[in-house]
């Protein structure tokens, strides 16, 4: 490892998709279920690779090519590898809803500071996670790792790679039941950050009002926060406001479940001693991307757009907020929820219930909606828009929320 680490030295960019090879770096042939990056690697020598890590034995003769068993092992280890050399705090984050909207926050306050390393969009898996690590250069001071979990133990896993020596989990919900089968399989693997960041006697970063994350904690090094959070919020609309010690912050922000995101960010920033007036300003000047928690106003409507993924917890806190919100016409445009499983229906029918209970104007776009027969049902994203253009929404607060998979993204509404 160490000679594959010392070209990591030498050509510290590396690269995974041979479509966008940059000049100088070091490309691993990754395998996936539709591809193999090893049939590339000449390619990528070609355009300009300095050296590409391959499984395929017949390139052992190139000088540029480094041949090993299994490319992605060998990718996880170089990456624990250069965790070791580095002596800067890393913050691990996971968490069922909210764990890439509190990575930037936390990432947003910490910049104010520090030059801060962290994870690019969602990439927070077995490949993202190494990737994170072997992003953070010479000069970074403190950085951030998001860590994804959709099967027992995958936490456990990325953290014996990253090595947290800090540790947030948002909160704890339902979501990807098909890969874990339980809801105490979550807990068990979410909480695999915990116990890693104990076993290195590192700190915790705890929401005191969740009562799953605080279940069984016996540690001395944690740091809660959010205490009272909810009488905290001054506003919920358009955007989120809410008091911060003696300041009011106003965000780009929808959703009052929001503001644990925040807190745990300006909880973050505090313990590494980022002023009051830095964390004020980090949390009112960031702006969020990538169709969470986003708020526009798009011909007449306006539009909260949170559909980038969907889970039971979150979907029930946006409906639920949508609810809290004044507006003359309020409408839920919600999408199926999938990898649910066994729960799969009665998860969709307690959605339905919870829009009727609200009196909330709703449309359901998915099989899993439509096998209970709710007002407004489509089977699809084009079938709602043809609905929609003989009956269009006019003068409405609209929630538009469901799994990335059902292409809500697609309305013509938007």
């Amino acid at each position: 490892m160490e000679a594959l680490y010392q070209i990591f030295v030498k050509h510290p960019i590396v690269c995974t998709d041979s479509r966008n090879i940059t000049p100088g770096c070091l490309f691993f042939c990754l395998k996936g279920e539709h591809f193999d990056g090893n049939e590339f690697a000449e390619q990528a020598l070609q355009q300009g690779a300095a050296y590409v890590v391959t499984e395929r034995p017949e390139l052992r003769g190139n000088a540029q090519c480094v041949v090993v068993e299994d490319v992605l092992k060998t990718l996880q280890q170089l990456a624990a590898y250069h965790r070791q050399q580095l002596h800067i705090p890393v913050i691990g984050i996971t968490g069922t809803n909210g764990k890439t909207t509190t990575k930037e926050l936390t990432a947003a306050v910490l910049s104010e500071k520090y030059r801060t390393a962290c994870t690019q969009g969602n990439f927070n898996n077995h490949i993202g996670v190494p990737l994170t690590l072997l992003s953070i250069r010479p000069d970074d001071e403190i950085a951030i790792v998001e860590m994804g979990a959709n099967h027992p133990g995958e936490i456990a896993d990325l953290c014996r790679i990253a090595r947290p020596s800090a540790g947030l989990i948002t909160n704890i919900g339902k979501a990807h039941l098909e890969g874990f089968g339980s809801e105490e399989e979550i807990i068990r693997t979410k909480k695999g950050l915990y116990r890693s960041v104990m076993e290195d006697h590192g700190v915790l970063f705890v929401n005191v009002s969740d009562q799953i994350l605080r279940r069984d904690l016996d540690y001395e090094q944690v740091v809660y926060y959010a205490s009272e959070a909810e009488q905290l919020i001054t506003s919920r609309m358009p955007c989120l406001s809410f008091r911060l010690g003696d300041h009011t912050v106003t965000t780009h922000l929808t959703g009052s479940y929001n503001i644990y995101n925040c807190l745990g960010a300006a909880a973050v920033g505090q313990y590494f001693g980022v002023s009051e007036e830095q964390i004020w300003h980090a949390l009112s000047h960031y702006t969020p991307s990538n169709h969470r928690s986003q708020i526009n106003e798009i011909r007449g409507n306006t539009i909260i757009s949170d559909y980038y993924n969907a889970n039971p917890t979150s979907m029930e806190a946006a409906v639920r907020n949508l609810a809290l919100l004044e507006a003359p016409r309020k409408v839920a445009i919600l999408g199926d929820m999938l990898e649910l499983g066994s729960i799969s229906s009665a998860e969709h029918l307690h959605i339905i219930q919870l829009c009727k209970d609200f009196h909330l104007e709703a449309y359901y776009v998915g099989m899993a909606f439509a096998e209970h027969h709710p007002e407004h049902s489509f089977l699809s994203v084009e079938e709602l828009n043809a609905a929609l253009e003989k009956e269009p929404i006019e003068h409405a607060l609209i929630l538009v929320k469901g799994s990335n998979a059902m292409h809500l993204n697609r309305l013509s509404l938007l």
